[in-house]
């Protein structure tokens, strides 16, 4: 199941990796950076509860999900194509929409089909392992460009051509594993076959984009607390982990290797850099999402989750300080620890929470739980960066470290079950 997963996280890896280059190849400045970043909470907010409430009530010779897998991975294979042929910023920042677009259009699917072919207590080690491709996936995505550089693809930017042959040809290599990695899983895991009194059911559900916002609206109304609960955890940690991806390039360049000059060989090295921290971060994810499937049985995933926040926090803190690369390298411990948990805790909990005939529009919902924090971090960011923060991006890796801090406290008040077999309180 989680082949096609690994294509379509390693597309958000390469975009997490090196977006904030791109544009600051194409003449981005950092204040304005965040903007630049919108395409992927507004479709996120615009498209998952969208495509989870028409998922819900697709019927189709493919299934429910299979056709927004498709389609999705289509727009977003066309769109890897062309980003980093892009001449101008506004173009960049235009495919970045229609890709973010398309790898939203596939995700919330993805979530429900772990949920649709799962029993409850298997869910935990569904999700957790899903985590894992995570990890895997964009631990792979970041280390492409150094390995491509290190099999002598050129990282030289020439005159009329700003952005570099490893980000290239890295770029292709994503768009071929987006679309065959999810038609290899289409094929080899096709859906649960529904029985006919779900089908039933389904069919006698209104259609159209009209009915599946109603749906998504009533859903909201209807919300369970717990759910609810959780929106506050998810501000701070989704807030956080925004801006270190937008500003991890930037806080290296300017503490270890002293230019802000995009231009420069220094920046390269710099960018090269933070995406090998990347490439560590997301292996120890990859690890740690695995080993969280024992840990979970014997604790609360409300307790253990909290606990990879406050790391993750910490880590940022040791990052924005940092003098070194082995300081770097070490605090990447705390960032995947951290990412592990946002990747799988987290759906432990929703799963828990939510009715199983509503899983596509709750799963939608809670993608607005992350994507709202990064709209208002896209707003907010320029506004503090230069007044605040110092415009240093290593001040901005210590707001997120903060923001994690209070993301742990505020996950300690969503109760959650220590064992499947126990009814989830709300709270």
């Amino acid at each position: 199941m989680n082949i096609g997963f690994f294509g379509l996280q390693f597309s958000f890896g390469l975009q997490q990796a090196n977006m904030t280059p791109i544009y600051k190849f194409l003449g981005a400045d950092e204040a304005t950076m965040p903007l630049l970043w919108l395409a992927g909470p507004m479709t996120g907010l615009l498209v998952q509860p969208i495509i989870g409430a028409l998922s819900d009530r697709t019927l189709s010779r493919l299934g429910r999900r299979t056709p927004y897998f498709l389609i999705g991975a289509i727009l977003c294979s066309l769109c890897l194509f062309a980003m980093p042929y892009s001449p101008t910023l506004w173009m960049a920042a235009s495919l970045l929409w229609l890709l973010d677009a398309g790898n939203n259009v596939t995700m919330e699917p993805y979530r429900a089909y772990v949920a649709d072919r799962l029993l409850p207590e298997q869910q935990p080690a569904g999700f957790l392992t899903q985590s894992a491709f995570t990890g895997l996936a964009q631990c792979t995505s970041y280390a492409a460009p150094s390995l491509l550089a290190a099999a002598g693809v050129s990282t030289a930017i020439m005159p009329g051509h700003p952005i570099p042959d490893i980000v290239k040809l890295a770029f292709v290599v994503g768009a071929i594993l987006s679309l065959g990695t999810i038609v290899y899983s289409v094929v080899r895991v096709p859906e649960l076959k529904l029985d006919e009194i779900e089908k039933a059911r389904i069919a006698a559900l209104p259609r159209g984009f009209g009915a599946a916002l109603a749906e998504v609206v009533d859903a909201v109304r209807e919300m369970p607390p717990a759910m609810r609960r959780l929106a506050v955890a998810m501000l701070c940690q989704w807030y956080a982990m925004f801006v270190y991806w937008q500003y991890i390039s930037l806080s290296v360049s300017r503490s270890l290797f002293g230019t802000t000059e995009a231009a420069s060989a220094a920046y390269i090295d710099a960018t090269l850099t933070a995406q090998k921290m990347g490439v560590v971060y997301n292996a120890i994810a990859f690890a740690g999402a695995l080993i969280l499937i024992p840990i979970l049985k014997r604790f609360s995933v409300s307790l253990v989750h909290a606990a990879c926040l406050a790391a993750s926090g910490a880590a940022m803190f040791l990052i924005a300080g940092a003098s070194g690369t082995a300081t770097l390298y070490a605090a990447t411990l705390g960032i995947g620890i951290g990412w592990a948990g946002m990747m799988g805790n987290t759906y432990v909990m929703l799963a828990d929470a939510i009715p199983p005939e509503r899983t596509g529009v709750y799963m939608g919902i809670f993608n607005m739980f992350i994507v709202i924090p990064m709209l208002i971090e896209t707003v907010t960011m320029p506004l503090i960066y230069q007044p605040d923060l110092g415009a240093d991006p290593r001040h901005a890796l210590m707001l997120a470290g903060a923001l994690m801090m209070l993301g742990a406290l505020a996950t300690l008040r969503v109760s959650s079950r220590t064992s499947r077999r126990e009814p989830l309180e709300a709270g």
